[in-house]
């Protein structure tokens, strides 16, 4: 899949010149139905790897751990192949039987999961448990509503266990998002103040300054809510709303992000806007009457003890005005306001995930000077300044690493997937049926007007007349 080659390959060339893979310890095996030989794979990856001098030896020797069997998804003659090149290898390594480490990485549509499991589940398991392990990934989108992923999950289910399967969801991977936990949980600072009585709102924003751009037709099967909302934003959102895990044990804090999940209560149809950018039919794959929205904000609420009455908007949109993703927590007015700075702006804490990593508060501060003036500035982490040289692991990289260890942390539980469905299912029917419209936004804008409006009502003031700057080096 081009998918595996753009994004996954890269990433293992890095943990083979890292050390994490040894040549005595890892084999890769690519497999699909294309007809292809071991060099004609190696040359179609080599195109995403480094070109650089210094690395094309470690390129060479990388690539000839790479081997290619070509089979259908549903058949067992190309399984019982990929199985006997496996078995193989396992023995020219001098590898006991079972002690084997099988890890299948499923970059394919969603809908053949089931079939390819039950060919790995027949023919390529480890024969014996010698301390060896075989492990599923999968990617999303993981169905497309509570009904259909509950199938999937237990067609899986039934072939593998749950400590062997790895939902993927790459935001977790993410510097920014796995830092969340550290800044809410080891800083004094933190603790006290994150809670409705001084919290005003919170923001979850993706935004992205091109459109489908080719990917219409895949687009249109999902729209903004499915491919970004129901699992990267929400992810975020169990991070930054969750209780204290009783330790960092995976099963620990995948056991408080449920507990979020199951206390968002139903979503309201004003707290709803959805849009799509004029021109996103103009794309021949996509169906001239499409309703699907290329543009979303939605609020969620919370039902429990700390978060009762703060609104979680979570937006996200394609062929906007910038491109970002960030977590904006908003705090509460001052009391007794003896500055008269209200009107420049709240206190705001704001974790920018991508591009320009940085975490930044921003707060009012005295104008410098001889009059008594008040001005927005901020306290500013950005990483590319104050970490210079250290390289930022790419999500998939981390990912795919823990993939290896297997330490579940970062990936998405059965009953967490369950739940996040049940949140969006509702509203992705009423969508699906038409009852619930997409309103048309120009490209570049910041989407539709009605969205600013929504804010404004869930109580987030914007500030006028400041914006944050990433300092250069």
């Amino acid at each position: 899949a081009i998918l595996l080659r753009k994004r996954h390959f890269p990433r293992f060339i890095t943990f083979y010149r890292q050390g994490f893979l040894q040549l005595n310890d890892v084999h890769i095996f690519g497999y699909s139905r294309t007809k292809l030989s071991d060099d004609e794979l190696r040359d179609r990856i080599r195109g995403y790897l480094p070109q650089a001098k210094e690395v094309k030896d470690d390129v060479s020797n990388f690539l000839q751990l790479i081997k290619y069997v070509s089979g259908s998804y549903d058949a067992r003659e190309g399984f019982q192949e990929l199985d006997k090149a496996i078995s193989e290898h396992e023995l020219s390594k001098n590898s006991t039987e079972g002690s084997s480490r099988r890890l299948f990485y499923l970059a394919l549509p969603p809908s053949v999961y089931p079939q390819v499991c039950k060919m790995i589940k027949s023919h390529c398991m480890n024969r014996s448990d010698l301390g060896g392990w075989t492990r599923i990934v999968v990617e999303k989108p993981f169905g497309k509503d509570l009904a259909s992923a509950e199938e999937l999950s237990s067609q899986i289910g039934e072939l593998f266990d749950e400590p062997q399967i790895y939902r993927i969801d790459h935001y977790l991977g993410k510097e920014l998002v796995q830092n969340l936990l550290v800044l809410r949980f080891a800083n004094r600072f933190f603790l006290p103040l994150w809670n409705r009585d001084n919290i005003a709102n919170i923001q979850i924003v993706f935004r992205e300054d091109f459109g489908t751009e080719g990917r219409g037709g895949y687009f249109d099967q999902y729209g903004i809510i499915r491919d970004i909302i129901q699992n990267h934003l929400l992810q975020v959102l169990c991070l930054v709303a969750m209780e204290k895990p009783v330790s960092m044990k995976p099963e620990h804090v995948r056991d408080e992000k449920v507990k979020v999940l199951q206390s968002v209560v139903p979503i309201k149809d004003e707290e709803v806007v959805l849009g799509q950018y004029q021109g996103y039919k103009d794309d021949p794959t996509v169906p001239d009457n499409s309703n699907t929205p290329t543009f979303a904000t939605v609020i969620l609420r919370i039902h429990n003890e700390r978060w009762e009455g703060v609104p979680f908007i979570l937006k996200a949109g394609k062929a906007l005005n910038s491109r970002k993703a960030e977590i904006r927590v908003q705090f509460k007015d001052v009391p007794g306001d003896i500055f008269k700075c209200q009107k420049q702006g709240r206190n705001e804490f704001v974790i920018r995930l991508q591009p320009s990593e940085a975490i930044y508060m921003k707060l009012t501060v005295k104008q410098p000077g001889l009059e008594m003036s008040t001005v927005q500035s901020e306290l500013d982490l950005s990483y590319r300044q104050r970490y210079q040289g250290v390289v930022i692991p790419e999500a998939y990289e981390r990912l795919i690493l823990d993939t290896i260890k297997g330490d579940q942390q970062h990936f998405v539980r059965r009953d967490e997937l369950k739940a996040a469905w049940e949140i969006f299912t509702p509203l992705l029917h009423s969508i699906d049926k038409g009852e619930f419209k997409s309103l048309p936004y120009k490209p570049g804008s910041r989407g539709p007007a009605q969205a600013d409006q929504l804010l404004e009502r869930a109580g987030y003031v914007q500030t006028h007349g400041y914006i944050w700057i990433p300092p250069t080096l």
